[in-house]
Formats: C-alpha cells, structure tokens, sequence
C-alpha cells in the first residue's frame, strides 16, 4: 500500500497544496512553523480519520475559512482508492471512499494502516495510563473491526453504571436488579477486551524488544508488561468486592478500564530513571513494534510517518534508524527534518533514494 498523491484545501496552514509522492522515501523539510508536520497531519487524516495532534475537527480549518478538504490516492492491493474528507463549520464530518460515504467512520479504521512517529510521544510516558491504554487501542482497532466496537459498547455501559451508582448517592436506594444487568454487560464487553489486550500483548512484546536492542545496540534491559485488574480476579468478583468502594465514590473502580502498560528500564520506571536518549529510544521501538504488529496482520505495509525524528538522536542512531526503515521490511516513509542537507546526506550515505519537499510558511515544492 501507498499513497500516490494528497490534495489540501483550507486544511491548517494550507490555501491550497496538491503533491504526488514516491511509493519509497518522502521527506518534507523547512524551518519550524512552516507546515511540515501539518502534511502528515493531513496524511494521517486520511488514514485514520482524524488529526494525530488535536482531536476537535474545527480547528483544523484554516484561520477565516469556512470547510476543509483533504483527498489522497492510495494503491492498496494493486487497486486505486480514492478517499475523501470534508468538514464545513458546525456541520457533521463527511468521509468517502471512492466517492461513497461511510455509514461509521470505524469502518474506516484498519483500511490504510498507519505508524506515527513524533516529539509527541513523550506523552505516553509522562502522563497517565489513559495514554497508554489509547496506544493499545489504536493499535488493535487496526487490525481488529470488531475491537473498536466492543470499546464503544464498554464505554457506553460504564457510563450506565456510573450514572446508577450516582442516582445512588441521591436517593440512597440501589436497584440491584438493575445494577446485575449492568454488571452482566459490563462483564461480558470487559472480559472480551482484556482477551484481547493480553493476546495483542504476547504478540507485541517480542517486536518491541527486537526494536529497542537493534537502535540502542543491546545497550541496556527494558521492559514493558501489561497491568490488569482482571489477571488478578474474574470481572465478576471484582465488581463484586469493590460494590461499597463504587458506591462511596460514585463511580466503578474496577475494570478494564484501570488497565496499564509499565514502561521500565534496569527494573526502574522509565519516566523517572530513563535519560531523554532512552526515552526516545524506546518511543521509537514502541512505534516499530507497532508497524511490525501491523505488517504481520495485514497484507501490505502500512505508512510510516517521522516526525522530527532525528532530534535527540545521535548519528549513529539516525543512520542505523533510517537504514532498517528504508530497506525490505518497510513500506513508504514520510519524514521532517529542519535540515535539507542532513537529510540528503543521511540518505545518500545508506544509498536510498529520497524525494525532498521543501515547505515555506504554507508553500511547497520539488528540492
């Protein structure tokens, strides 16, 4: 799978761009602010319908403008697919495939697969495990139609939950019959999930250590390992345990919705003992393992998108990096950089070609 070409109208920065692309290296350079990332933005877009940066759709639309649109040819499985997205100011987001809108955008999702690598990530180290369970979920709702929509059927009953446990508060009577129905369904989409995340898991893990020892050349132990409330106990007891505690704080406390993903280094938790060199590091075989976990389910090779990537990464690194990711086992790759020549440099150094787009404040062109 590639992406041929993409067509901007009104999409952040952007009056108006229209680019075709090389099925291998394409990398977009230009000083900071000039609209580099905006482009993968519009390329991740396409792919997963949404930006990778901020989730409210309006503000991706130019400044004084009243709709975006964003069109992009992809070859997938030597056949051409034509992908439309609109959006007009307080109206519903338009998606097409081949000039056919989606009944739901989650038939989309898993169509165009697609890795994100940014400056970004550090979120998922620093801030709390919702990050890290979002990851997850990303990752298995490409390869899996149905996950997403037992996560919406979950989401949907804990909320349920939740709101009988706070009517609670006010009337101070239970309707336990009801607070079973709930529990059942609650049960049943949790149990699926936490299937779901632990097998993804034991795939997943094994890439990502094979990511980390090639980038950092087996320079020191880490390790990532799945937390959940349910290795410990059914759903079903915790629900029950935890019924006064639930009932104290109005909310459920249990569930698959406490999950998390440890990050560590030598045995210490990443974010406290892992210098920046390691936190990127491991970032970056995060992301690899992704896109190893993606090829291996789909029949194709999903996009690979760098952003900034050599920041914080020494020489050696990038050219270890970018010569595992340009040869067989990648598909096409999308990359930023400030600095044209490094780039070219790099690139020229592990002979791969490289087509360079050169952005100025909302303009690109051939370098």
């Amino acid at each position: 799978m590639w992406l041929k070409n993409i067509t901007l109208l009104n999409f952040k920065n952007y009056a108006a761009a229209e680019l075709s692309f090389s099925a291998t290296v394409n990398a977009f350079v230009g000083n900071n602010g000039a609209g580099k990332t905006n482009l993968l933005d519009a390329i991740h877009y396409l792919c997963l319908c949404k930006s990778y940066f901020n989730p409210i759709d309006s503000q991706q639309i130019k400044s004084e403008e009243d709709l975006f649109l964003i069109q992009g040819d992809f070859e997938r499985n030597q056949k051409n697919e034509k992908i439309t997205c609109g959006l007009k100011r307080n109206q519903k987001k338009q998606f097409k495939r081949n000039k056919k809108e989606y009944d739901k955008l989650a038939s989309h999702i898993g169509l165009f697969p697609l890795v994100m690598i940014s400056p970004n990530d550090i979120n998922l180290i620093m801030d709390g495990s919702e990050e890290r369970r979002r990851f997850i979920d990303n990752v298995i709702s490409q390869t899996d139609g149905s996950y997403l929509d037992e996560l919406i059927v979950y989401n949907k009953q804990l909320l349920n939950r939740n709101a009988l446990l706070k009517q609670v508060a006010i009337t101070r009577k239970l309707d336990v019959a009801l607070l079973e129905i709930l529990n059942e369904q609650l049960i049943l989409s949790g149990e699926r999930i936490f299937e779901k995340r632990k097998q993804f898991l034991l795939d997943f893990i094994p890439f990502f250590n094979e990511h980390y020892q090639f980038i950092t050349d087996s320079a020191e132990q880490v390790s990532l390992s799945y937390q959940s409330q349910l290795n410990e106990a059914s759903f079903g007891q915790l629900l029950s345990q935890s019924i006064e505690k639930d009932k104290t704080l109005e909310r459920t406390t249990t569930g698959i919705h406490k999950d998390e993903l440890l990050f560590s280094i030598g045995e210490m938790p990443l974010k406290k003992f892992g210098s920046q060199g390691q936190q990127k590091s491991f970032l970056i075989a995060l992301k690899l393992a992704q896109y190893s976990y993606l090829q291996k389910h789909k029949t194709f090779k999903p996009l690979l998108l760098l952003d900034d990537i050599f920041d914080k990464l020494d020489d050696l690194r990038v050219h270890k990096l970018m010569k595992m990711v340009s040869h067989h086992d990648f598909g096409q790759i999308f990359i930023t950089d400030t600095g044209k020549e490094r780039v070219a440099t790099v690139f020229k150094e592990i002979n791969v070609e490289v087509t360079l787009f050169e952005v100025a404040k909302g303009t690109i062109h051939h370098a």
